[in-house]
């Protein structure tokens, strides 16, 4: 792998989406118990209080002789350790800032307590240089959740310095597999010392693509990360982007590689169109793969990202196991709507614009740029003392509008909740369920919802620098 990266071309609409497969009908909650005598209920009691340590640290992220880089890290690793907690159970998580600058712990994915989605100025106090916060969270679903700093105004440089993480929620009954393997994805911005290079909220690459790395880490380490498994073994890949802006594909080569969910949501399970996933920055896909039952076979992960970056080999050692014939699928989360009644929806519009305009020469015109206000949203930026984009009652179907007009691909994420995309015409929907959408440049989607989640939320760009210069907004549950 070399240490310059050629941004990758953006994907389509179709090619990105082309190929996932329905997701389940959902069925309902069931009420809750009725109290058994007159006397109040015994307090539940919390549980066990987790802390998380965000502080400078060192970490070789390119491979021997390299030096280690300065980095700030999760308890002295990045990523920070992988939370693992089973559906119905609940985290208790002080985070505790001993970096430089100002923190909050955003839950990419969790439709949780508004008070916990953790975007600093906006739905907490930023954590302070010294101080701490505690996170009390409960997710209503299985599925794996993405942990990384969202502060208004700041969540570029802590994110780009290393501070990320994985928060998996087991399900009642997982799928035997012989290794669950998390695997996060980070690129760095690095100079020939090794050194993380500075960051520059006013760069040119704000109004482009992006802070885009110039190399490439799996879980923290040079790529590819080299996973010995048994002959005939089930390996469960979580796959998840935490680059600050890297929007890439995933393809997947000798192995049948099978989709089980995405964005942290149970789909029907399916085989990616021609062996290649979409993978933006906040996208999380889980996956089962059947090693074969022969030792020495290879599968890889790659990013095509440039001529390619191995990220994940998976070898075949040792004895062999009996193959697997349980079913490659998840029970589906019995939380969300099985429908969205699109007659009855509240029809908002996000209208995005600004960046970097393309010449007639096809190269970025840079003096096209409102330095002041590099992205815009609705002709302006996000404002938490502003008016909600919309502000509606608890139930309220929900169809949204994105109107892409830059020319870069734009990846938005709703907070708080899951979403269908809409087909064209508003006819139909893709049948599973998002809560990032890639919106191709100079396109236009629709993706529809419930607001079923009280509070105020924000739908934000997860290119982060993006996000820092004001291209989110939000909207309000009653």
């Amino acid at each position: 792998m070399t240490d310059t990266i050629d941004s990758p071309a953006l994907p389509t609409r179709r090619a990105a989406l082309t190929g996932l497969a329905a997701a389940s009908a959902l069925a309902a909650l069931p009420g809750g118990a009725s109290a058994q005598s007159a006397s109040p209920p015994a307090a539940a009691a919390e549980p066990p209080l987790r802390t998380l340590t965000a502080a400078p640290a060192k970490a070789r992220l390119r491979p021997a002789p390299a030096l280690d880089s300065e980095i700030w890290a999760f308890d002295g690793a990045t990523p920070g350790p992988t939370l693992r907690i089973r559906q119905g159970e609940a985290l208790r998580l002080e985070l505790l800032n001993n970096t430089s600058g100002p923190l909050s712990l955003h839950w990419h994915g969790l439709r949780g307590d508004a008070a916990m989605d953790g975007v600093g100025g906006f739905s907490q106090p930023a954590i302070a240089p010294g101080e701490r916060f505690t996170y009390r969270l409960k997710p209503p679903d299985s599925g794996t959740i993405l942990y990384r700093p969202l502060v208004l105004g700041g969540a570029a440089e802590p994110a780009g310095r290393g501070l990320s993480g994985l928060l998996v929620v087991e399900e009642p009954e997982p799928p035997p597999v012989t290794l669950d393997l998390p695997v996060l994805v980070t690129d760095w911005l690095l100079g020939d010392d090794n050194a993380v290079q500075p960051f520059a909220p006013d760069s040119p690459a704000v109004a482009a693509a992006g802070r885009l790395g110039s190399w490439v880490t799996v879980n923290g380490a040079a790529p590819p990360q080299r996973v010995p498994v048994a002959p005939g073994a089930r390996v469960r890949l979580r796959l998840a982007n935490a680059c600050n802006a890297r929007i890439m594909r995933l393809r997947f080569d000798g192995i049948k590689a099978v989709v089980i969910a995405v964005d942290g949501q149970p789909t029907e399970s399916f085989e990616p169109v021609r062996s290649q996933l979409p993978f933006a920055p906040g996208t999380r896909y889980d996956l089962l793969v059947d090693m074969p039952a022969e030792a020495g076979a290879t599968a890889i992960v790659t990013a095509l990202v440039g001529s390619g970056v191995p990220l994940v080999r998976l070898v075949t050692e040792g004895t062999a196991r009996p193959v697997s014939t349980a079913p490659m699928a998840l029970k589906a989360n019995p939380t969300l709507p099985a429908a969205v009644r699109l007659q009855d929806a509240v029809r908002p519009q996000i209208v995005i614009e600004g960046g970097a305009k393309l010449g007639a020469d096809l190269k970025l015109d840079m003096a096209s740029v409102d330095p002041a206000r590099p992205w815009r949203l609705n002709g302006g930026v996000g404002d938490a003392a502003g008016k909600p984009l919309f502000s509606v009652k608890r139930g309220t179907p929900i169809v949204l509008a994105i109107d892409n007009r830059t020319a870069f691909l734009q990846p938005l994420h709703v907070h708080g909740h899951c979403f269908r995309l809409l087909h064209p015409l508003d006819d139909g929907w893709e049948p599973y369920f998002l809560d990032t959408v890639q919106i191709p440049d100079g396109k236009r989607l629709h993706i529809a919802f419930i607001a079923e989640n009280p509070g105020r939320w924000l739908i934000s760009s997860t290119v982060l620098e993006r996000f820092d210069r004001g291209l989110w907004t939000w909207f309000e549950v009653t």
